[in-house]
């Protein structure tokens, strides 16, 4: 349901709750593609099972520049939305599309620089070998990865969150089925290993985008009236800050993956791999509810209505808070037991014994993440997108990374201690982001040109 449909935006635990659940499958299938990968690669070793995951997480850095300007399109499309201007919302799904294009001519063109890139990670030979076949393989669908996010969040942005579902799922069915067979060479498919893993990730995201992309063609919609440069221009005005904001903050977890947490040895970074996968599946839920108050915040903000946007927030914190402190007291009664689908090969029991320490310090984050980002997510809608990305990069670069990779490699603190940072850098996110939304700057923020509208 959209504002416009709607006389009040005001929003119920049991409305955020329908429109949210097929945001959280999505992204939770997103993240059961990332553990599908390595729970079938984790029979192969720990070499294996770090490339696979370190390679996921590597890929994805590559990508979360033009992902991350993908999220304005849903503030884009749910203001307007509100505002009742649904073929101006399509408009935007069309320059999602032109920058998941773009997207894909920068994997090709970085693909002859991957050997290049993972021979520079303080890897081991053997993960440095398995990392570059499988970004080789992966990177080839980054523009279709790009795309599924461009029309997932124009759908968002209107409140109907299942097209995105549908694709997302059918992509995490086709990248298990796909892992089935050519990890083990299984079903008449070639023996390919982590290669295999890649492929499947591949052909899966490819499909999906296709189907996707043919469903947006044919569905029914108003005219979106020509596409203009001026309005391009400014879905990368406001969507550069909210793609750099997460690039900047992935970046610095890849260099505590790649150099801090590598330098504790093999064991170590497939145990941290491991407990961020599990990490992520866990979160999505938080993620969808984030996801879907950020669509009735910009629904109301395009209908006029940003007094409804208080109670919204608020009962989305609480919802959250409540979820990630489930979480996080299950890691703390049975981390064994989450730990054991990863302690496959002769490094099992080491790095089940390392995940599971890391896993009980997790748990102490869980509800900074939560608050953080229902704040972040509505600061996004609102149109609010530089600040976010200033606090990120400052706690990220200068406190978070420097802090890390000190204790670790000048004080020889643990995989708990290297652990401990990613809770302080939570924390301190979701007090600036907390600060931020009471300031009540958002209010200010001009997201749509009245003037090119219309409204």
């Amino acid at each position: 349901m959209t504002a416009a449909e709607s006389p009040s935006t005001k929003l119920s635990l049991r409305a955020l709750l329908t429109l949210a659940w097929p945001i959280m499958l999505s992204r939770m299938s997103q993240s059961v593609i990332g553990l599908s990968d390595v729970w079938l690669v984790a029979d192969l070793g720990a070499a294996a099972l770090a490339a696979t995951a370190t390679g996921a997480l590597n890929a994805f850095a590559l990508l979360i520049l033009p992902i991350g300007v993908m999220f304005v399109v849903s503030s884009f499309a749910s203001q307007l939305a509100g505002a009742g201007d649904v073929g101006g919302a399509r408009r935007f799904a069309w320059y999602g599309l032109v920058v998941a294009a773009f997207t894909q001519v920068g994997c090709i063109a970085v693909l002859p620089f991957v050997s290049w890139l993972v021979d520079h990670l303080p890897n081991e030979p053997e993960v440095q070998t398995l990392m570059r076949g499988y970004l080789m393989v992966r990177l080839l669908s980054g523009g279709a990865a790009v795309g599924i996010e461009a029309l997932s969040n124009f759908y968002g942005g209107l409140g109907r969150t299942r097209p995105g579902m549908v694709a997302a799922v059918s992509a995490m069915v086709l990248n298990v089925l796909g892992n089935v067979m050519f990890i083990d060479g299984r079903f008449g498919a070639p023996k390919l290993g982590v290669t295999g893993s890649a492929l499947a990730s591949t052909l899966a995201t490819a499909v999906a985008f296709v189907g996707f992309f043919i469903y947006f063609l044919r569905d029914p919609h108003q005219p979106l009236g020509r596409l203009r440069v001026a309005e391009f221009l400014r879905l990368l005005r406001f969507g550069l800050p909210s793609g750099f904001n997460w690039l900047f903050e992935f970046l610095a977890f890849i260099f505590f993956v790649n150099v801090v947490v590598a330098g504790l040895g093999t064991e170590a970074l497939a145990a941290m791999n491991a407990v961020f996968n599990l990490n992520s599946v866990a979160f999505m839920p938080a993620f969808g509810l984030a996801s879907a108050c950020a669509i009735v915040v910009g629904q109301a903000i395009g209908a006029g209505r940003k007094d409804d946007v208080p109670a919204a927030i608020w009962l989305t914190v609480r919802s959250t808070i409540a979820w990630e402190g489930f979480v996080g007291l299950f890691y703390l009664v049975a981390p064994a037991l989450l730990m054991q689908p990863f302690a496959k090969g002769p490094t099992g029991p080491q790095v089940e014994a390392l995940g599971v320490r890391m896993l009980l310090v997790s748990a102490a984050w869980q509800v900074f993440d939560a608050v953080a980002t229902v704040m972040a997510e509505s600061l996004r809608a609102a149109g609010d997108t530089l600040f976010p990305l200033v606090m990120r990069l400052a706690i990220a670069w200068l406190v978070f990374a420097p802090g890390a990779y000190f204790s670790v490699t000048r004080l020889h603190w643990t995989e708990i201690g290297a652990t401990g940072w990613m809770v302080a850098y939570l924390a301190l996110l979701a007090i600036s982001l907390t600060i931020r939304y009471r300031t009540g700057r958002w209010r200010t923020v001009e997201l749509i040109d009245p003037m090119a509208s219309g409204h």
